[in-house]
C-alpha cells in the first residue's frame, strides 16, 4: 500500500493548429541526442532553448504545439511573427486569449527545429513552478514524439532522441511491444482495469507523460467504470481554462501487455471539465495513463511504427503514494532567515557551497541571512488528519518533526509530511505572526486488496 501522494496540477491541453512547424532534426553527423532530465513528481523536465533563451519544459505527450508561460523571471525571450489567438482546453473557465508565434528556433542539444510554432500565455495564474518546487517555463510533447524515436529511461533519467529513418530496433530482450494508436496528435494504448470486485474491463487510455497521476478513468456505468465506494472529492489539477475536480480512489489492478500493477491510485474527473467536442472525437477513450505508472518502465516511443516498447525498471514495485496527511503545499514567495554560524569569522570561500538559499549576507557577529522559499499550505482535504488537527490553508510551514523545511526541496517536504501509516507528524507553522505547533497521526485512505 502506498505511503504518500505528491500532487501537482495536471495539464491536459487541446489547441488549434494554426501553422505546421518545419519539424525537428539532428545536427549533421549526429545519430542521436542524449538529454538528461529531472524527474519531478513523476514528470519529465527538459532543458530547452527557445531563440537562444535557456528554459525548462515539461515533456507532455498530451500536448500538441509547445506553450510558453511563467516568463516573468526572464530578462527577455524573443518570439517571432506574433498574433493573438484563442485557446480552449480542460477546466471550468472560458477560452483564453494567447499569442501565437511561428518560425522560432527550438533546440534540445543537437536536436533543433528552426521553424517552430508555439503559443505564449501571459496569464500569471498558469504557473506550475510553485507546486513543483522547480522553475517551469512551458510544455511541449507531440512534435518530439512525431519526429524522433523517443527512448525514455526513467531509471537513469535520460532521454535519447533518434532519427526514425536511421533507427534500428535495439529494444532490450526483456521489452514488450505494445501497439499505439495515434489520433489527433495523441497516442492511445489498450489496457485493463479491475475495480469493484468485477471482471477486468478493457480500456483505451491516452498515454500522458504530462500527468503526475497513475490513471484517470471516465465514469461510464454501461462499461462498468463506476467510481468505487471508497473515494473522496478533490482538486485534480489545472487545465488551460481553469480547475479540474473529481474523485480520488484506488482500483484493484491495472494491466497493459503482460504487466500487472496492483492497487494503483486512480482519479475520476468531473466530465464537465472536458470539452464535449473533443470527447466526441475520441468516443472510445476511457481515460489516461500517467507518470506514476509510466515511471515504472523504461519506454521507447516509436510513433512512426505505431508502437511502444516497455521494460520494467527498478521502480516497478514501488508502492503507489497517497496523500495521508491531506495537506497540499506550494512555494509562495521568499523570506529571510538568520542562522548562527559555528565559525564566528567565516571567509566567503568557506560559506560558498554551503548555501541553502539564493542569497547570503555574512554579518560580523557570525550570523548568516539567507533568502529561502516559503512553503505554504495551499489546500487541506476535509476530514483529513491535518484538517482535524487544525492546520489551515495559508499556514507557513516552518518545521516538520524538528527539521527546518527551508533546507529541503518541496517534494522532500511533501514526503516528510506523508511518511507512513501510523506516523505521528509534528508541524511548526507561522500564522498571523505567531509560531504554532500541531500534531496528528497519518491514516491510510484505502485498504489494499
Amino acid at each position: 500500500m502506498a505511503r504518500f501522494f505528491k500532487h501537482i496540477p495536471i495539464l491536459l491541453l487541446f489547441f488549434p493548429v494554426f501553422s505546421l512547424s518545419q519539424g525537428f532534426g539532428l545536427d549533421k553527423g549526429a545519430k542521436f541526442q542524449k538529454v538528461p532530465f529531472q524527474l519531478v513528481n513523476n514528470l519529465i523536465v527538459l532543458p530547452v532553448e527557445v531563440n537562444g533563451a535557456q528554459l525548462s519544459f515539461i515533456l507532455d505527450s498530451g500536448v500538441g504545439t509547445p506553450i510558453l508561460f511563467n516568463l516573468s523571471g526572464q530578462d527577455s525571450v524573443q518570439i517571432n511573427n506574433v498574433r493573438e489567438v484563442t485557446l480552449r482546453g480542460l477546466g471550468e473557465g472560458a477560452p483564453i486569449k494567447a499569442l501565437g508565434s511561428t518560425n522560432n528556433l527550438l533546440r534540445i542539444g543537437r536536436a533543433k527545429n528552426p521553424g517552430q510554432s508555439l503559443y505564449v500565455i501571459m496569464d500569471k495564474d498558469l504557473n506550475f513552478s510553485p507546486s513543483l518546487g522547480v522553475t517551469i517555463h512551458g510544455i511541449m510533447g507531440y512534435e518530439l514524439f512525431r519526429d524522433f524515436v523517443v527512448d525514455i529511461n526513467y531509471a537513469t533519467k535520460v532521454i535519447k532522441l533518434y532519427d526514425p529513418q536511421h533507427y534500428s530496433k535495439k529494444y532490450m530482450r526483456r521489452s514488450e511491444i505494445l501497439p499505439l494508436e495515434i489520433e489527433n496528435r495523441r497516442a492511445f494504448v489498450d489496457g485493463e482495469v479491475l475495480l469493484n470486485g468485477k471482471s477486468p474491463i478493457s480500456v483505451r487510455l491516452l498515454v500522458d507523460t504530462g500527468s503526475s497521476d497513475a490513471i484517470w478513468l471516465f465514469p461510464n456505468a454501461a462499461k462498468g467504470l463506476e467510481v468505487p465506494k471508497k473515494n473522496y472529492d478533490d482538486f485534480l489539477g489545472k487545465g488551460l481554462n481553469g480547475n479540474i475536480f473529481g474523485k480520488r480512489t484506488m482500483v484493484e489492478n491495472f494491466r497493459w501487455g503482460s504487466h500487472s500493477l496492483k492497487d494503483p491510485k486512480a482519479a475520476f474527473p468531473d466530465m464537465q471539465s472536458f470539452d464535449s467536442v473533443r470527447i466526441k472525437r475520441s468516443p472510445e477513450r476511457n481515460g489516461s495513463v500517467g507518470g506514476d505508472i509510466l515511471k515504472r518502465f523504461n519506454i521507447v516511443f516509436n510513433y512512426s511504427k505505431n508502437e511502444m516498447a516497455i521494460t520494467k525498471n527498478r521502480h516497478f514495485n514501488d508502492p503507489f503514494q497517497y496523500n495521508l496527511s491531506g495537506v497540499e503545499l506550494i512555494h509562495a514567495g521568499t523570506r529571510l532567515i538568520a542562522d548562527r554560524l559555528t565559525d564566528q569569522k567565516p571567509s566567503l570561500d568557506e560559506a560558498e557551497g554551503k548555501s541553502f538559499g539564493n542569497v547570503q549576507l555574512l554579518m560580523d557577529g557570525g550570523t548568516r541571512l539567507s533568502l529561502v522559499p516559503e512553503i505554504v499550505v495551499s489546500s487541506i482535504r476535509a476530514g483529513s488528519p491535518a484538517a482535524e488537527a487544525g492546520l489551515m490553508e495559508g499556514d507557513l510551514i516552518l518545521a516538520i518533526n524538528g527539521k527546518s523545511v527551508h533546507r529541503y526541496k518541496l517534494q522532500e517536504v511533501l514526503e516528510m509530511i506523508n511518511e507512513g501509516e501510523g506516523k505521528r507528524i509534528k508541524v511548526v507553522i507561522e500564522r498571523a505572526n505567531k509560531d504554532l505547533l500541531f500534531s496528528f497521526v497519518l491514516k491510510e485512505l484505502f485498504k489494499p486488496h
